[in-house]
């Protein structure tokens, strides 16, 4: 037997982003609830600003009825000279019983006391208490309120609540508030509670009230209005998910709604328009002819049949934080770039200010430089000097924009208000975008900087603070990485590949080490080795291949492991590599860093000859790239199966024996030149 159950929390608004932060999980442990309680059914789990809601179209009324069977003792334990131990009589108190109720029973092969009931499965009524504390208390939001005189705490004060078993309200106590039948509409509507008398008609009170229940029908009310007012005004509107996501978690009745700054404030750069509209306003951006417009879009939440003075207030609203922007933007370019003041500001302890933070970046940028100095100079047309130059520049000024008015008021715009300022004050592009590229990539998949030069910026920045913390013994454990240094590695990783850069990590850090406090730099190399093995999109046993090649160049890995992983990857591959294995395998007892010389004149089969002249023409061949090495290294398949049809290796001639693990063994070793392939697996 089944029933519909809706459950509805009613609290003061709710914060979107703490919420939107768990939302899953608070659908996932409302299920694990249902498990554990043998309650399973399907639910909805449904949000506004004021509300949680559950709905069960069809909740059981009860659990199931169960047997439960019960072991105890050994009757050697529970039984001496025929009076029941204390052990028996523990087991009989937990069943419930007399002792003389018990049974006997069999476990392990050893005979035991045994109990079996039936237990009535308990009513869901019965239950709902337990398990909403349970959920309540499961959701971890972060910072918690508690209001009255109440010492128990939530999210938000909790208002009203209703827990209805078809028309019938199941009596639940959360933080005080007794469960009813009274829901709340928009305030707008009215503050007073309205009853349910009916749970069917409980959405189409909140709609006549001007809730629009649920989250999905009020993104998609935005969107379609996100249209309609694109299409009326000729606008584009930025369609920011994440604000989307906000703004729906926020509103009840939502309504976007377009309305317009003051044109002086476009001298502004676009991002700070931006921000002070997203970050303070959760307003969305506009666009004409590609170009942000003097418009914004705010989704209301009033009930109101005019909302020109809901437009009139945001518009107020607005104004004077795009003032405070275009004045410390002006203040900002008058008082020019300076790293002045960086020197009192600590960086990380043991690693001193940020004034040495740059002075590290400087000399990492300029050994990087040199290494690079060919492409750089092919890439810009600009002489080494003019480079030299510019990198120093580059260097000095990166950091300059954290004391500047704008970015201590909006910290999210680092890097950016450099590349304006530095742009603004006359410095060259390759300085002034190396500025705005310092921090790229920011994220997995984000976008990488637009040059060599400004990944050398980059590469700089994070190669100093993955050596410096390393250095004082900051290093990520598990899954706390509180500085992001594998999202560091990974960035590196990606501009070395994309940029096609010489990269050898021990070369790096021997070069790079004797600027920081003596450390343990086989764990940095075995970190970044680690992150390269997470970067890469391949056969976990490819990459496994290659690194065990002993290659340390992360350009040379990565062209190796495509290579490798494009073979492996073939339908064919599977149906041969056994003859590889075999190679591999032989091989282990081969001292592959010994003199493996072959002597023609001990062949005795025609299989060694045309094994060995294969090979010699696959040893000096000229590839142009490594998938072109590896496909004439496997194409020895063919000579190798002969060899190995025709030829007994361990021959009990030592000599003949040696010449032909040499001939394998020379095999195996210039595959390893690429990749081992005994860590391959298909």
């Amino acid at each position: 037997m089944t029933q519909a159950l809706l459950i509805e929390i009613g609290v003061e608004e709710l914060p979107a982003i703490p919420l939107l932060k768990i939302v899953t999980n608070i659908e996932k442990y409302w299920a694990k609830l249902l498990e554990a309680y043998k309650l399973s059914c399907t639910f909805e789990f449904i949000y506004t600003p004021r509300r949680l809601v559950l709905k069960h179209a069809a909740m059981p009324m009860s659990q199931e009825d169960a047997t439960v069977e019960f072991f105890g003792p050994p009757l050697a334990a529970a039984l001496k000279e025929g009076v029941p131990t204390k052990a028996a009589e523990g087991f009989a108190r937990k069943c419930g019983v007399d002792f003389e109720a018990l049974g006997r029973g069999e476990k392990n092969g050893k005979e035991v006391l045994y109990f079996k009931k039936e237990e009535k499965g308990a009513l869901s009524t019965s239950l709902l208490q337990e398990m909403l504390e349970k959920w309540i208390g499961s959701m971890s939001f972060g910072k918690m309120m508690r209001w009255g005189d109440r010492s128990d705490e939530f999210v938000r004060p909790i208002r009203w609540l209703q827990v209805r078993m078809d028309d019938d309200s199941v009596d639940v106590e959360l933080f005080g508030v007794k469960s009813g039948i009274q829901t709340y509409v928009h305030r707008m509507v009215s503050y007073d509670g309205v009853d349910v008398r009916h749970i069917s008609e409980y959405e189409s009170i909140l709609a006549e009230g001007a809730v629009m229940l649920e989250p999905k029908q009020r993104e998609s009310i935005i969107l379609a209005e996100f249209d309609a007012l694109e299409s009326r005004h000729n606008i584009i509107i930025e369609r920011d998910r994440s604000l989307l996501a906000e703004v729906v978690a926020i509103t009840e009745n939502p309504k976007a709604l377009v309305g317009t700054f003051d044109k002086l404030f476009l001298d502004l750069p676009p991002e700070v328009i931006i921000t002070s509209m997203k970050e303070h306003q959760r307003y969305f951006p506009v666009f004409e002819k590609g170009k942000i417009a003097n418009k914004f879009v705010v989704v209301s939440n009033a009930y109101t049949k005019d909302y020109s003075k809901v437009v009139e207030g945001n518009e107020r609203v607005l104004k004077p934080r795009l003032a405070d922007g275009l004045f410390f933007y002006q203040n900002d370019l008058k008082n020019g770039l300076s790293t002045d003041g960086l020197e009192k500001v600590q960086f990380i302890d043991g690693l001193g200010t940020l004034a040495d933070k740059i002075k590290r970046e400087k000399n990492i940028a300029i050994r990087l430089l040199a290494l690079y100095m060919n492409k750089i100079e092919s890439e810009t047309g600009q002489s080494s000097a003019a480079l030299e130059k510019a990198m120093d520049r580059a260097i000095n000024l990166a950091k300059a924009d954290l004391m500047s008015e704008m970015v201590y008021e909006f910290t999210e715009l680092q890097g950016l208000m450099g590349y304006y300022y530095a742009k603004a004050l006359g410095e060259e592009a390759l300085v002034y975008n190396a500025i705005k590229e310092q921090y790229m990539p920011v994220g997995e998949g984000a976008d990488l900087p637009n040059s060599i030069f400004s990944s050398i910026v980059s590469m700089s920045a994070k190669l100093d603070t993955l050596f410096g913390l390393f250095s004082v013994g900051r290093i990520p454990t598990g899954s706390k990485d509180p500085f992001a240094l594998r999202r560091a590695v990974n960035g590196i990783v990606r501009m070395v590949i994309s940029y096609d850069l010489v990269f050898d990590i021990d070369d790096i850090i021997t070069i790079l080490k004797e600027n920081y406090t003596d450390f343990d730099t086989h764990l940095l190399s075995e970190f970044i080795i680690e992150r390269i093995n997470k970067s890469l999109d391949a056969n976990p046993s490819v990459i496994a291949a290659v690194l065990a090649s002993g290659e340390r160049d992360i350009n040379e890995i990565a062209k190796k492991v495509e290579a490798l992983n494009e073979i492996v990857s073939s339908d064919i591959f599977k149906e041969q590599f056994s003859t590889f294995k075999r190679v591999a395998n032989i091989s282990k007892d081969v001292n592959l860093d010994g003199n493996l010389s072959i002597d023609i004149s001990l062949f005795k089969e025609d299989a060694e000859v045309t094994l060995y002249n294969a090979y010699e023409k696959v040893l000096n061949a000229q590839y142009t790239n490594y998938k072109e090495e590896l496909e004439a290294l496997f194409g020895l398949k063919r000579e190798l199966d002969a060899y190995f049809d025709d030829v007994m290796v361990n021959t009990e001639d030592e000599a003949l024996k040696n010449n032909r693990l040499n001939t394998i063994g020379s095999v195996y070793k210039t595959f390893k030149g690429v990749a081992d392939i005994k860590e391959i697996t298909v």
